[in-house]
């Protein structure tokens, strides 16, 4: 199975890229961040970000969802964001990498979980707010370095993606994904 990770700044685009690969067919696995952002807020806690152990509940949804994803008959299965990112996400907050997402880190690396070009969706040159999206713009770009720089470090290579329209941002992922087949 080849398993591709979206990563980028928050409000790149990776939620509605994913979205169209799954309108067109192919296998999708949601962001986990944002469900735990909104299983926290219907809990009556409206900045999980502020606690730590939002990282070790990130890191464990992803590992579920990567663990139980459907087969793909194209062999190819693509995920928002994967638990690289919540690396990232641990840095930019000033949180040291907790025990249990440091070991998935390192199972995804030994497993060969995902392919090492990860395709990094640039951002639209601003960001919408959310419920679970409260950066700002000037946030999601060091927001954006961090991700680079801890792919990067950890031994994969970003495959830009620039801002253009979905179509052509779909596309351009399909024609990557056959050219490496």
């Amino acid at each position: 199975m080849k398993r591709y990770i979206l990563t980028g700044a928050p409000g790149a685009g990776k939620t509605s890229i994913i979205r169209a690969l799954a309108a067109k067919g192919h296998v999708v696995v949601e962001e986990a961040a944002t469900d735990v952002i909104a299983a926290e807020h219907a809990r009556g806690n409206l900045e999980p970000h502020t606690d730590p152990a939002f990282i070790e509940a990130i890191t464990a949804l992803q590992k579920q969802r990567q663990t139980t994803a459907p087969a793909s008959p194209s062999g190819v299965q693509f995920f928002d964001r994967s638990s690289i990112c919540t690396h990232a996400l641990s840095t930019f907050l000033g949180y040291p990498v907790p025990p249990s997402l440091a070991r998935e880190v390192e199972r995804m690396a030994a497993e060969g979980i995902y392919e090492r070009r990860v395709f990094f969706i640039d951002n639209l040159g601003f960001v919408e707010p959310t419920a679970a999206r409260r950066i700002s713009f000037e946030d999601s770009l060091a927001f954006e370095k961090v991700h680079v720089s801890t792919y990067k470090a950890l031994g994969y290579t970003c495959v830009v993606i620039p801002a253009a329209p979905l179509v052509d941002r779909v596309a351009a992922i399909e024609a990557h994904v056959r050219a490496w087949a």
